[in-house]
């Protein structure tokens, strides 16, 4: 089972959600939705309403609540936390409960949420096209964009052939991962993302092109040695994995000894994109306050 956190904005407030691939629905963060629907200033107000609302809600005996669980999502200081969470079926019935002249309103934003996410697995261009234009909004250039669409493919591809090979998702995926970066880049993602001056944010978001292309074929290695050679379990798939990565470690050898220069960056993709604009432009965005 995989599990995908999102936020989305309702009136630009934002709404934690987890998509649960397995049962094809939202989880919706009820604390986030209560701060929504009374206007509350702060999670600390919204989160105190919500403590009342459930006890209360409790001693009546609603079944909603009874059966509403806990997923873990990021909190406001950056770390994974266990917060109560709703299916849109669930959340309905609570929205009853709160008195807002949003609640209607929020309703339609739900199910419009939750039908979006249907249509993009029914159709998977939609899902590519919303990617691309959320990455669009965030001020990628299009180059990066289709290197970065296709580095997902490519990613998809090899970890549905771990799946094949008794590889369990998660902690073995990090470990294979890991090993493909040590080869080719010669540090683990988690250096690779303090190098980059990283926390939360996603590596592969914050690769340049050539960083992309590289781990593309890093990975892409990976899965035809995988294919062909049919590893089972962690410790073979390791072996593939090292060597996967070493076929990307030699063409990065070879394209840093014709221009002389180190491929991997300190910078993040959006701020190498705007250390090679041209003096005039970067004036012109600090000017108009980018």
């Amino acid at each position: 089972m995989t599990k995908k956190e999102a936020i989305k904005l309702f009136e630009e407030k934002k709404v934690r959600m987890v998509w649960d691939d397995k049962e094809e629905k939202w989880y919706f963060s009820i604390v986030d939705v209560v701060a929504v629907l009374t206007e509350s200033k702060d999670y600390l107000t919204a989160r105190k309403y919500w403590n009342k609302l459930k006890q209360r809600l409790k001693e009546e005996g609603n079944e909603t609540v009874t059966n509403c669980h806990q997923l873990k999502m990021h909190a406001a200081d950056g770390k994974m936390r266990l917060t109560d969470v709703a299916d849109t079926e669930q959340l309905f019935r609570l929205i009853q409960s709160i008195p807002s002249p949003k609640a209607e309103p929020f309703k339609l934003w739900m199910a419009e949420v939750a039908r979006q996410r249907l249509d993009q697995l029914q159709d998977p261009e939609l899902s590519i096209h919303q990617a691309l234009e959320d990455y669009r909004r965030l001020g990628y250039s299009d180059n990066w964009i289709n290197q970065r669409l296709k580095s997902i493919e490519i990613r998809k591809g090899l970890t549905d052939q771990w799946k094949s090979h008794e590889v369990k998702e998660g902690q073995e995926f990090a470990t294979l991962t890991d090993i493909i970066y040590n080869s080719w880049v010669g540090l683990s993602a988690k250096e690779y993302k303090q190098l980059k001056g990283l926390k939360k944010e996603n590596l592969r978001d914050n690769m340049t092109n050539e960083e992309l292309v590289l781990n593309m074929l890093a990975e892409l290695s990976t899965t035809s040695i995988t294919k062909v050679k049919n590893p089972q379990g962690l410790a073979e798939n390791s072996k593939c994995a090292a060597e996967g990565g070493n076929v990307a470690a030699v063409a990065r050898k070879e394209l840093e000894s014709k221009t002389g220069r180190s491929v991997i960056s300190p910078l993040s993709a959006k701020r190498f994109f705007e250390s090679q604009l041209p003096n005039k432009d970067k004036e012109n965005e600090e000017d108009n306050g980018e």
